[in-house]
């Protein structure tokens, strides 16, 4: 896209209404705003799809009845709030704005804050890299559930200095940080992970989640999972081992 698209315009995947099915708000009822392109490629990643933008997005017609149409891409922002508010007149806890990774688009993040008030929520899912577009929209946000990206999954490459920075923006407001831990898993990753959020403050819940095996990722043991959440709880306070539920239950 040009930059004059960029300004007003946005490429989507997907809107709909659904249950949050990882991490520490497991089981919430939320809008999801799945915005298109990634800046990394994770081994395990089950949005793939998303990485590109298709021709058009489907947009839920009305909350978790599963019927949708069809936008042509990339769409204009002010459509798209549009299309989240309808959403959001049905109750739920927040609009989750996903991808890909949604801080390629921090405009858009801001046009969306645009539906929080009465009770409703802006809760970012984020691959936690990008903490100079995160503090741009960290205003708006009301609560930031960002992954560590293990070196074991992303061919050696390790983001751990901005995993740093964008954990100290973060933690200005309410934070997760999600571990995907596969077969591939080291304790060394664990323990980098474990005293990265401890130094920035310990209160902040790890979510320790065993990879949905895909695209050749094994799964974990889960014996090492329960040693890795003993490891952590030596130095955080909340430490929980949670699987993607929403797999579980057939939800999208």
């Amino acid at each position: 896209m040009n930059g004059m698209k960029q300004a007003d315009r946005v490429d989507l995947v997907e809107v709909f209404s659904s249950v949050q099915g990882e991490g520490l708000f497991v089981g919430c009822r939320q809008v999801f705003v799945r915005l298109a392109g990634c800046n990394i490629s994770c081994q395990y990643c089950d949005t793939r799809e998303s990485f590109v933008a298709p021709e058009r997005a489907r947009i839920e017609t009305a909350a978790g009845r599963r019927q949708f149409v069809e936008i042509v891409n990339p769409l204009p922002i002010s459509d798209l709030v549009d299309f989240v508010g309808d959403l959001c007149r049905s109750p739920h806890h927040s609009i989750s704005v996903t991808g890909g990774e949604p801080l390629l688009y921090p405009h858009v993040i801001k046009a969306l804050a645009s539906l929080r008030g009465n009770g409703m929520k802006l809760f970012l899912e984020t691959n936690g890299t990008l903490p100079t577009e995160l503090q741009s929209v960290i205003d708006v946000v009301d609560i930031v559930s960002l992954d560590f990206k293990l070196p074991s999954v992303m061919g050696g490459k390790e983001y751990w200095q901005q995993h740093a920075d964008f954990l100290q923006i973060a933690a200005t407001r309410t934070a997760v940080v999600k571990v995907v831990i596969s077969g591939e898993t080291t304790q060394a990753e664990i323990e980098q992970a474990i005293a990265l959020i401890a130094a920035v403050d310990a209160t902040i819940p790890l979510i320790l989640q065993p990879v949905t095996a895909v695209n050749g990722v094994s799964p974990v043991d889960p014996a090492k999972a329960l040693l890795w959440q003993e490891l952590a709880l030596w130095q955080l306070h909340d430490v929980r081992v949670i699987p993607q539920t929403h797999k579980i239950m057939g939800q999208l």
